[in-house]
């Protein structure tokens, strides 16, 4: 029987064993586990890789929000206006630092819509934050104007979205900072939780250093209230190998996200994701591969009864849809998109071949509809 799953958790370390052990006997010979050469050479690589000034790495990308906004003086009283089509952790960063996250609709680009924000806006918001989802990035320029125009900081939930590119610039860099996240699943992953923050201002990028290690100086001085929220040594050598063949990953995940396109693109009861060359101003890695289907959940029932996994995204609950967190605004093409979309497999241990199966399995399902 055919088993394609979602994501080949054991892959990660079994693909590349040899490496990978080699990297931890280097590290663990030389006791060097904390904030050792290590993390400061994967976030310089980081940093030129993305064209950022700065990249601080941090122990998760939630902890990477709830830095930078608290670094940046956001917190009580203020509003931060967000996508609804995020993880839940994206409103959880604003909820942390005790200010109050405004959750908009979703474009057809499965991304924040700029058109949606405007009416959002009132005298408490403070930032917008939109997420780069499904390793593509917002239409920036929109966004921009709006910060601009209403006096708005600007921050990106870019978790998902390392190396994905707006006219030229990467994901994250665009506004006072962006998240990035190396869980395992992501496109540059790691082998358990990590994340960074990149940014572009140096007294941000200190405060942030000093924020992930306790408010401590490298003399030892306490100046601030902090926390403990560092990427761990062993993980940032891990990735820095991870991140020296990343460009070869992206181009994986192109190519197979362009089968998807030839294959389904006529399928009229789908909406794909734009193809790898569809607008020249966005470069996608394909984090996920998002589609909206027609008899969405019967889809997914079929592709699992032909060995296929298929994840609903945040399990079909957008952050508006949490009424127990206080959340009760109303976003009707928020909830359309959610009640039909469906990750497809994307991951880089997948074949063309694994891709076409896929196809053939929606194809099966909607033929035998007619």
């Amino acid at each position: 029987m055919t088993h394609i799953p979602f994501f080949d958790y054991p892959e990660i370390f079994i693909n590349d064993e040899r490496t990978i052990l080699d990297i931890v006997c280097n590290v663990g010979r030389r006791g060097a586990f904390i904030l050792q050469k290590d993390l400061l050479e994967f976030e310089e690589r980081l940093a030129e890789f993305t064209g950022s000034k700065f990249a601080v790495g941090v122990a998760n990308a939630t902890d990477a929000m709830e830095m930078f906004l608290t670094a940046s003086g956001i917190g009580p009283g203020d509003e931060v206006i967000i996508c609804s089509h995020t993880m839940i952790a994206t409103a959880g960063a604003v909820h942390a630092v005790g200010a109050t996250s405004v959750p908009v609709e979703v474009g057809s680009d499965h991304l924040m819509d700029p058109n949606s924000v405007k009416s959002a806006i009132t005298t408490k918001t403070r930032a917008l934050m939109p997420t780069q989802l499904n390793g593509r990035t917002c239409n920036m320029d929109r966004i921009q104007e709006i910060a601009d125009e209403y006096g708005l900081m600007l921050f990106e939930d870019a978790a998902q979205a390392l190396g994905s590119r707006y006219k030229g610039n990467c994901a994250g860099t665009f506004g006072v900072a962006g998240c990035i996240s190396f869980y395992p699943a992501k496109v540059l992953g790691s082998l358990g939780d990590g994340g960074a923050i990149l940014c572009q201002d140096h007294n941000l990028y200190q405060r942030l250093l000093l924020l992930r290690n306790h408010g401590q100086t490298a003399d030892g001085e306490i100046v601030l209230w902090g926390r403990n929220s560092r990427l761990d040594n062993l993980q940032a050598a891990i990735l820095s190998y991870f991140l020296s063949k990343y460009p070869e990953t992206i181009n994986k995940r192109r190519e197979l996200a362009n089968v998807y396109h030839l294959r389904l693109s006529e399928r009229p009861e789908l909406n794909l994701p734009p193809g790898p060359d569809a607008d020249p101003n966005h470069f996608d890695v394909y984090q996920n591969y998002e589609i909206q289907a027609e008899r969405r959940d019967e889809l997914q029932a079929h592709l699992s009864k032909s060995g296929i996994g298929t994840i609903i995204q945040w399990g079909g609950r957008g952050v508006h849809m949490f009424k127990n967190l206080g959340f009760n605004r109303d976003l009707p093409q928020t909830d359309r998109l959610l009640g039909r979309a469906l990750l497809l497999p994307m991951n880089i241990f997948l074949t063309v071949n694994d891709i076409h199966i896929v196809c053939d399995a929606v194809d099966e399902f909607y033929e035998e509809s007619i």
